[in-house]
């Protein structure tokens, strides 16, 4: 398993760091399909965090398609989708273009998340 940190004094909330990291570990492939993620309560004592804020992170990780939570086997990864495959080739194009031309990684998410807002 990945070592995942969190950010108590951040503004950012725990479970949203912490379904961050495990997106990141999950599409750069450092987790495999058909991969069981920890139990929540394992994950969140050695996190030092609240059990409902592991299961939070893993909600919303199964919202975005990208584990499935089993009644009994846990939190699974989910094989990644053709679509998704697609769009992270893309997302991978547009990181290249914008480091090329100069473009400030703050300035790629806002430009992203006000497309996403549309």
């Amino acid at each position: 398993m990945v070592i995942i940190r969190i950010d108590p004094a951040s503004s950012t909330p725990l479970f949203e760091q912490l379904a961050r990291a495990m997106r990141g570990e999950i599409l750069a492939g450092r987790v495999a399909a058909g991969e069981r993620l920890p139990a929540a309560r394992d994950l969140a004592q050695s996190l030092d965090v609240n059990q409902h804020t592991v299961l939070h992170a893993y909600q919303t990780l199964r919202d975005e398609g990208l584990i499935e939570l089993r009644r009994g086997r846990g939190a699974v990864v989910r094989a990644a989708s053709p679509e998704l495959e697609q769009t992270r080739r893309l997302a991978a194009e547009l990181v290249t273009t914008a480091r090329e031309r100069g473009i400030a990684a703050d300035a790629v998410l806002a430009i992203v998340r006000e497309e996403l807002d549309r």
